[in-house]
């Protein structure tokens, strides 16, 4: 299960938004077939697995990070043709999440004499999905809100100026980060004072699991903007791929330039005046996002972690200092007391060059 796992995650830059998928076949002690889920509508990890063992599939013991699916979608059910190749034993380290699935295979394994297990390394299995599983558990995407930040805290300086607080190590890690996500999001206020690309710039042969020729796939570009104040001629607007921009504000003329501009325009219910970040978050689950990135200032960043929409804080901290005159990292009214304070749980430090990277979640 663990070399599933390990192909599961070589599908990182490429599923989205089908699960990262691995699977594994032994017979007589020995891997007779491997196989991982590259793209949506392309062969699932069983049948990829299937086909390298060919005849020795027979009997065999199945190693697979998730579930078989047992309906027909862009391609065929894998437990028919797990079925079909009379393989003996199923072990699945997760039941699959979406309600399409949901038991529905492994009861179809068993139905055809196959002896099924769940549950081997199932929380390794489930830290390969985080968004897929958080859209059909609770039916919104999993959030990391990405920050640089000096070691006083500080995101940029008063003038606003932020180009770099960190090094060319630490920002080619963010890179890496983009490419795994199903869509970045900003707000307004960091289109108005920095005009970013938002795109991802790393080539095939810097991505695991795609070959040197392989497209690199852009996530959506998403910008909070309750009143269509993007400017048509941002750069978001010009580069290839889908740029969304989500708002509350009547369909007007601002409106009708940034649809000309190549923009998507969503319309959103509304919450003290600005956009319903739990109504966007929906939205964006009902649209298959798995993932999300949010790269925005203190404002956009404080009110996602306010609403508790935030699962995983990405920040990287350089070794400097910026002052107190300098903009901090989240807009939080409203703590008036240490008890009102956002507890966070750290998972992971590590050095970036000569930068730190934390990575933190909230400690509910």
């Amino acid at each position: 299960m663990a070399r599933a796992i390990q192909l599961a995650a070589l599908g990182r830059y490429t599923t989205d938004p089908n699960p990262r998928v691995g699977c594994v076949l032994v017979r007589d002690g020995q891997v007779v077939g491997e196989g991982w889920h590259r793209r949506a509508g392309e062969p699932h990890a069983e049948p990829l697995a299937l086909a390298a063992a060919g005849e020795r599939a027979r009997g065999a013991t199945v190693y697979v990070t998730l579930e078989p699916c047992a309906h027909q979608g862009r391609t065929p059910p894998c437990a028919e043709a797990l079925i079909a190749a009379g393989v003996a034993r199923v072990l699945c380290a997760m039941v699959d999440p979406n309600p399409r699935v949901a038991g529905r295979g492994i009861e179809r394994l068993r139905q055809a004499g196959i002896a099924v297990e769940v549950g081997c390394l199932e929380s390794e299995a489930r830290t390969l999905n985080p968004g897929f599983i958080k859209r059909h558990e609770q039916g919104r995407p999993y959030v990391r809100c990405k920050l640089a930040a000096s070691l006083d805290g500080r995101t940029a300086l008063a003038t606003g100026e932020s180009q770099w607080i960190t090094a060319e190590a630490a920002r080619h890690d963010v890179q890496r980060w983009r490419a795994a996500s199903s869509a970045i999001v900003t707000g307004l206020g960091t289109v108005l004072g920095d005009d970013p690309s938002l795109n991802v710039r790393l080539t095939a042969a810097e991505l695991p699991g795609l070959d040197p020729d392989d497209p690199v796939r852009q996530p959506w570009r998403i910008v909070v903007d309750s009143y269509w104040r993007t400017p048509p001629q941002a750069r978001l607007l010009s580069l290839p791929g889908r740029t969304l921009i989500a708002g509350i504000g009547p369909k007007n003329a601002a409106a009708a330039a940034l649809e000309a501009a190549g923009a998507e325009l969503i319309q959103l219910p509304e919450r003290a005046g600005r956009v319903d970040l739990v109504a966007f978050m929906a939205e964006l689950a009902r649209r298959e996002v798995n993932e999300v990135l949010l790269e925005a200032g203190s404002t956009l960043s404080g009110a996602v972690v306010h609403a508790g929409l935030v699962d995983e804080i990405l920040l990287y901290q350089a070794p400097c200092l910026m002052g107190q005159a300098a903009k901090g990292l989240f807009d939080l009214p409203g703590i008036d007391t240490m008890a009102d304070r956002v507890a966070l749980e750290i998972l992971d430090v590590r050095r970036i060059g000569r930068d730190l990277r934390i990575r933190a979640r909230p400690d509910l």
